[in-house]
C-alpha cells in the first residue's frame, strides 16, 4: 500500500481527495501547511507528495526545496489558475507534474497511480533486463535504468523519474527528432493529458541539472515548432 502526503491549508480538498485515494487503496496523510509536512517528512517519507503551492508557514515551493536537498520521490503540485509562473518554476525546480484547480479526481489519481508505477518499477527493477533496461552510453552520456543513474562526463546528476524518462528517449536515437507529442507519451500514460508546456518546463529543468555539472552542454537540441533531437557529444 503506497502512502500519499496531502499537503493543502483547504481542508474540502484534504478531505475529498483524501477519501477518494483511500477508496483507491492508498494510505494518506494530511497536512495543513508546509511546515507541519516537513516535519513529518523528516521523521518518515511517503511515497509519493501531493504540494498546495500558497499555503501558510511555508509554502509548496520552499517545500518542495527543502524535499529535493535529500529525496527524489515523485511530487506534484496543485496550482490555481493564475498560477502560471509557479506551475514552471516549480517544476524547474523539481516537481515532476502539476494538476489545476478545480481539478478533476480522477485525472488527480491517474498521475499519482502513473508516477508510482515508473517510480517503482525502476527502485524495483521489475522491468526486467532487455536492451531498454542495460546502461546505455552515449557519447559523454551513460545512463543506468535499473539504478536511475545518470552520468555525464564521469559526474553523477540528479534526475526525477520523468526527467529521466525523456533523456533516455531523445538519446536512445541520437540525432532523430521526438516530437512533443512522442515525448507525452514516453512520459505520461495514455489516461494523462499533458500540454505541451509541461513538456517543455520538463526539458528546460534538464538541461539546467545538465549544466550544473557542465555549464557547456548543449547535447539537448530544440528544433522549435516540431520537437526536440539529442546531440551526441
Amino acid at each position: 500500500m503506497s502512502k500519499i502526503a496531502l499537503v493543502d491549508d483547504d481542508r474540502n480538498i484534504l478531505t475529498s481527495v483524501a477519501i477518494s485515494l483511500e477508496a483507491e487503496g492508498f494510505e494518506v496523510e494530511t497536512y495543513n501547511d508546509g511546515q507541519s509536512a516537513l516535519e513529518a517528512f523528516n521523521r518518515k517519507l511517503p511515497d509519493m507528495a501531493v504540494l498546495d503551492i500558497k499555503m501558510p508557514r511555508m509554502d509548496g515551493m520552499e517545500l518542495l526545496q527543502r524535499l529535493r536537498q535529500k529525496t527524489q520521490m515523485p511530487v506534484i503540485f496543485l496550482t490555481s489558475k493564475d498560477d502560471e509562473i509557479d506551475e514552471v518554476l516549480g517544476l524547474r525546480m523539481g516537481a515532476d507534474d502539476y494538476v489545476k484547480k478545480p481539478f478533476s479526481q480522477r485525472l488527480l489519481i491517474e498521475r499519482i497511480r502513473s508516477l508510482l508505477r515508473r517510480q517503482q518499477a525502476v527502485e524495483n527493477d521489475e522491468v526486467g533486463t532487455t536492451e531498454d533496461t542495460k546502461v546505455m552510453v552515449r557519447g559523454s552520456l551513460s545512463m543506468d535504468p535499473l539504478r536511475h543513474a545518470v552520468l555525464w562526463k564521469g559526474e553523477e546528476v540528479t534526475l526525477t523519474v520523468t526527467e529521466f524518462l525523456l533523456l533516455q528517449a531523445l538519446a536512445q536515437r541520437p540525432g532523430f527528432v521526438k516530437s512533443r507529442d512522442q515525448l507525452m507519451d514516453v512520459a505520461y500514460d495514455d489516461q494523462v493529458y499533458v500540454d505541451d508546456r509541461t513538456i517543455d518546463s520538463h526539458i528546460k529543468r534538464l538541461r539546467k541539472k545538465m549544466r550544473s555539472v557542465d555549464e557547456d552542454f548543449s547535447s539537448i537540441e530544440t528544433l522549435y515548432g516540431i520537437g526536440y533531437k539529442y546531440n551526441e557529444a
